[in-house]
């Protein structure tokens, strides 16, 4: 996954002692048909069941990153699609609050954009979400 600028910064300013910087202890999964390198997301579902999945942000759910990347140790399973479609969609990312206009984290296209339909329940498979310096 790509970092935002967002993140970029928070680092950056927190490895350089201006600012210090928290991670935050639940992060959230969405998806999307596309994010900014900027953060901003474009055709995020609403309704018709669609939530982010929160996930914990612990060594429980994910790897130590040793080589310059870390990945979940854990599906992410989003909750099934109710009523109306939610479309195509092609973007995953992870941001630190559950809706609205949040801090978006980190950001990456899927490598085949996926039509939701009524019924389907979306899962990101356990090692699927990787995320590397940069």
């Amino acid at each position: 996954m790509t970092m935002t600028t967002y993140t970029k910064n928070k680092i950056l300013n927190h490895q350089f002692g201006k600012t210090a910087y928290t991670a935050a202890a639940t992060l959230y999964v969405g998806l999307c048909t596309s994010v900014s390198a900027g953060g901003v997301v474009t055709g995020e579902p609403s309704g018709n069941g669609y939530a982010r999945v929160a996930i914990t942000n612990s060594t429980d759910y994910f790897t130590t990153s040793t080589t310059g990347s870390l990945s979940n140790k854990a599906a992410v399973t989003f909750p099934a699609c109710t009523t109306t479609r939610w479309g195509t969609l092609a973007t995953i990312f992870v941001s630190d609050a559950a809706s609205g206009d949040t801090n978006t984290l980190h950001y990456q296209a899927l490598a085949v954009p996926k039509t939701v339909e009524v019924g389907d329940a979306p899962s990101i498979a356990i090692g699927a979400l990787v995320f590397t310096q940069g």
